[in-house]
């Protein structure tokens, strides 16, 4: 092997060395850099199956696939709707409501407190939502810390 070849060999091996290094750094990443993070795993799914979506500044996206006429709910309304939530890493549904549940929106996680003040009553929409607006770095059954999430949902009324 010539000098050169050896100096590129041993200097590619220092820097593989050196990002697998940081690459098993424990520290978790900041908000911040998750939110990044995130998004850009949320936009390849989005690109990946050809879906457009909006994007709010919090970093939730969203597909509206049917706009209602009722009101918009606040943080200070129940909402009467029903659910599907999936992994966005594999589809695993990890919960559903096949009939309508109400909840007081104030207490749910804040894609949904998000995503929901967008929609009037009536509405359907699928929301992409990134880990830190959802369960964050806690596993939650059998959403594993720092999942995406995707929930499709109706929102039936407004209480």
């Amino acid at each position: 092997m010539k000098l050169s070849n050896m100096k590129k060999l041993v200097w590619l091996i220092c820097v593989i060395g050196l990002s697998l290094n940081s690459c098993s750094n424990d520290e978790p990443l900041s908000f911040q850099d998750q939110l990044v993070a995130d998004g850009e795993a949320i936009d390849n799914y989005l690109s990946t199956n050809s879906i457009t979506a909006q994007t709010d500044a919090s970093g939730l996206r969203y597909v509206i696939t049917s706009i209602g006429t009722g009101a918009k709910p606040t943080l200070a309304n129940s909402i009467k709707v029903k659910y599907k939530g999936m992994l966005l890493s594999n589809g695993q549904i990890f919960d559903q409501a096949n009939s309508a549940v109400v909840f007081k929106l104030s207490n749910l996680i804040q894609g949904w407190k998000i995503g929901f003040q967008l929609l009037p009553a009536g509405s359907k929409a699928t929301l992409y939502i990134p880990s830190g607006l959802a369960y964050g770095t806690q596993a939650t059954g059998s959403i594993p810390a720092n999942s995406n999430l995707i929930f499709e949902v109706e929102l039936f009324e407004v209480i």
